[in-house]
């Protein structure tokens, strides 16, 4: 009956390519995994953040791979191997045979864990996948920032599949700022970080600018330093970056987590569609980031 369920979710997704059946399993499992996390005490201590947060909850269009995850305080002694059983006991439930392998270490500031099944292909009735072939491999990414930059703010979130469960989230200000975080900090381009942009300046979200200055003294260039960072601070430096991408290259990169009907949009990718984008935010009043009292807190 568990696998029927998930079945039943896959075929809600009316996938058209192998990539999108692939990408279908990943996000049905990624909810399994939130929905497990929410029946422990997990989000008493973490909010969930990043691109899958942003497409379960919030909308966003594309697929993504990973789970991230920061603690609300810093806690180098946080407990992840609990959280996995319950995750591991979930997944079993739901006719999944998952290994999961804990890449962490004693202290390391970011945990990491690695999730992957071979084998519930083998019982789904998969459209892109000849039966006679390897079964669908299942892979989730999840990692826990131990060490947050402060200043975040947050919200509670409702699943309802496979069950009715609840997920402390940061708020859009929040993830827009560890998203400026990123596309000013990471030494390569990544076109995922750009797609995202785009659906921040779309929805004409605002930017906790507490948050992101905690995390540009934590890490990247400017660590350490003393920084008053507001639009116009962001936008001189983001301006730079805009114009050192190669959008050819950044295009590419988020190509196969969108559907086809958007890949004339990505064509549209340049210095001056960017530009005009960050554009729409000046004059824009930050958002403090105060945390949102919820459940846990």
């Amino acid at each position: 009956m568990s696998v029927k369920l998930i079945q039943d979710r896959l075929d809600t997704y009316n996938c058209r390519s192998n990539i999108e059946e692939q990408h279908a399993l990943r996000e049905i499992t990624q909810e399994v995994v939130l929905a497990a996390l929410g029946r422990t005490e997990f989000f008493k201590d973490a909010l969930f953040q990043g691109g899958t947060c942003l497409r379960i909850f919030y909308g966003l269009n594309r697929f993504s791979e990973d789970l991230d995850f920061i603690l609300k305080e810093t806690d180098r002694d946080f407990p992840l191997q609990p959280h996995l059983r319950a995750v591991g006991d979930e997944l079993k439930a739901y006719g999944y045979d998952v290994e999961i392998a804990d890449r962490s270490r004693a202290r390391m500031a970011v945990r990491k864990a690695f999730l992957k099944d071979d084998s519930l292909g083998r019982v789904l009735q998969l459209k892109y996948v000849d039966g006679s072939g390897p079964a669908r491999k299942i892979r989730v990414q999840l990692e826990v920032d131990t060490n947050p930059p402060s200043g975040s703010g947050m919200e509670i979130k409702y699943l309802d599949f496979p069950f009715i469960s609840s997920v402390t989230v940061q708020d859009k200000p929040s993830l827009f700022a560890g998203q400026l975080h990123a596309l000013l900090c990471r030494e390569y381009v990544k076109g995922r970080d750009w797609y995202d942009f785009l659906w921040y300046t779309s929805q004409g979200v605002g930017i906790n600018y507490a948050f992101l200055s905690s995390a540009l003294r934590q890490q990247g260039p400017w660590q350490q330093q003393d920084l008053q960072v507001d639009w116009e601070w962001c936008r001189i430096h983001l301006e730079d970056r805009i114009n050192s991408v190669d959008w050819v290259t950044a295009r590419d990169d988020v190509r196969r987590f969108v559907k086809a009907s958007e890949y004339p949009s990505l064509d549209l990718w340049s210095r001056d569609l960017f530009l005009s984008q960050w554009g729409k935010i000046e004059g824009r009043p930050a958002d403090p980031g105060r945390a949102r009292p919820g459940r846990g807190d």
